[in-house]
């Protein structure tokens, strides 16, 4: 934990030393931009290219009207965490689970926010992996002329995961800052190369915008897969208390302030790359929409080529971003629980074996679709759109019946019902995908 006030500070020069080195909390040196940028990074991803085909399994109406939904929650409880990052008097919490601590008890919220938080992390790290490799497979598949022989999947998981082996060792966050600032600007950019060379394309021949599935049952399930689709493309929540960590704070100029104007620049531009991306794109190629949208597009083939190494350059900064508090938690455990000696040997070795364990899942098992609306449903939806609320309801304490504890409950009753359904809906679509899928292709 941070304090603001060296007078609060109670650590021992170990601790402190400790602290310093440790990723979240080793620089305090961001301006309000840094938060603009990180947050656009670990938002915009993967997710925004699935949304087409989110739209496609959910419909028109209620497509629209759950990306607005989705869009004006997760602000909500964005703001509710940038405001609760300094509620403890003269302390500031640098991490999700020190606010999860804070609202529910030092055990309890440990167990709550930890493991949910670490599938989120670790899984957004596994589709970045998966979406890496089939974007490098992409522009290989463009590029190269005939005759040319067709490489597996798997060793372009491996070409993108060999540049995560060497950035891991960045110390921390504002170390990665140029990292994610490229990534941001790529994520806008292919995101405007979605939109833009589909509706280029124009709505294609015999284009049908009903549903896929030829069953009830089928399009029953795929509209709850397609809810965690909805809830992977707002990932932030994950990391913003440790994005918030980096930015300086006192009693007369708290972090919040730069912060949140940090967050609203960012989600203007996920509003600029998401919609035009999920309507255009659905409306172009209709339930026929592939769920990368860029695996649809395959002409001009440059631009495909380009939009295809922007995602890669962009899941790069965004791997990193997502990768950062799992680093924090591995490294805390071995130097505050193991009484290991903070080093740069730890640091490599405990790094490079995260990033060659997300590396074999996803070569196991790189089913782009499933795993979205998987994470979005199962552990996406409790940290983005509910446990904010939970967590503002028990610190806080709103006024039973008030305007804020209304919108709260309206808040967790949403993110349950998106948490429950979704997770059915992609459980049955990895178990479809998982009987025609063989190992290693």
């Amino acid at each position: 934990m941070g304090y603001n006030n060296a007078e609060d500070d109670q650590r021992t020069t170990k601790q402190k030393a400790i602290d310093d080195w440790l990723p979240v909390t080793a620089s305090r040196t961001a301006k309000w931009w840094y938060s603009a940028f990180h947050n656009v990074t670990a938002m915009v991803g993967a997710g925004v290219l699935s949304l087409p085909y989110a739209m496609s399994e959910l419909g028109w109406g209620p497509g629209v009207a759950i990306l607005i939904i989705s869009w004006v929650v997760t602000l909500y409880t964005l703001w509710q965490m940038v405001e609760m990052h300094e509620m403890k008097p003269g302390c500031r919490l640098d991490r999700y689970h020190e606010l999860g601590q804070f609202a529910f008890g030092e055990k309890l919220g440990l167990w709550i926010v930890v493991p949910l938080q670490l599938v989120v992390d670790v899984g957004t790290d596994i589709v970045y992996m998966v979406t890496g490799g089939k974007s490098l497979q992409k522009v290989h598949h463009l590029l190269c002329k005939e005759p040319c022989k067709d490489i597996r999947l798997s060793y372009f998981i491996m070409i993108f995961a060999s540049s995560h082996f060497i950035l891991a060792q960045m110390p921390n966050f504002n170390s990665i800052s140029i990292v994610s600032l490229a990534a941001a600007v790529m994520s806008i950019c292919y995101s405007t190369i979605a939109w833009g060379t589909a509706l280029h394309k124009g709505i294609q021949p015999n284009v049908n915008y009903g549903y896929k599935a030829s069953t009830k049952t089928g399009v029953f399930f795929n509209f709850l897969s397609a809810l965690g689709d909805v809830a992977f493309a707002y990932a932030g929540h994950n990391v913003v208390l440790e994005i918030q960590a980096t930015i300086p704070s006192t009693p007369e100029k708290p972090s919040k302030k730069p912060m949140w104007k940090g967050v609203v620049v960012a989600y203007i531009v996920v509003a600029i790359c998401y919609f035009p991306v999920a309507i255009i794109g659905y409306w172009m190629f209709g339930n026929s929409v592939e769920d990368n949208i860029l695996m649809s597009l395959h002409k001009p083939a440059w631009l495909v080529a380009a939009a295809n190494l922007f995602v890669v350059i962009h899941v790069v900064g965004g791997y990193q971003i997502f990768a950062m508090p799992v680093y924090d938690m591995l490294e805390t455990m071995l130097v505050k629980k193991m009484d290991f000696k903070p080093s740069l040997i730890l640091r490599v070795v405990t790094r490079s074996l995260y990033v060659a364990f997300t590396m074999a899942v996803a070569i196991c098992i790189p089913f782009f679709g499933g795993l979205l609306g998987f994470f979005g449903g199962f552990a996406l939806a409790p940290t983005t759109y509910f446990l904010p609320c939970i967590m503002w309801l028990a610190i806080v304490k709103p006024k039973r019946f008030s305007l804020s504890w209304i919108v709260n409950w309206i808040c967790i009753l949403l993110g349950v019902m998106i948490m429950v359904l979704a997770t059915v809906g992609a459980l049955r679509n990895i178990i479809l995908q998982w009987q025609t899928y063989k190992f290693f292709s």
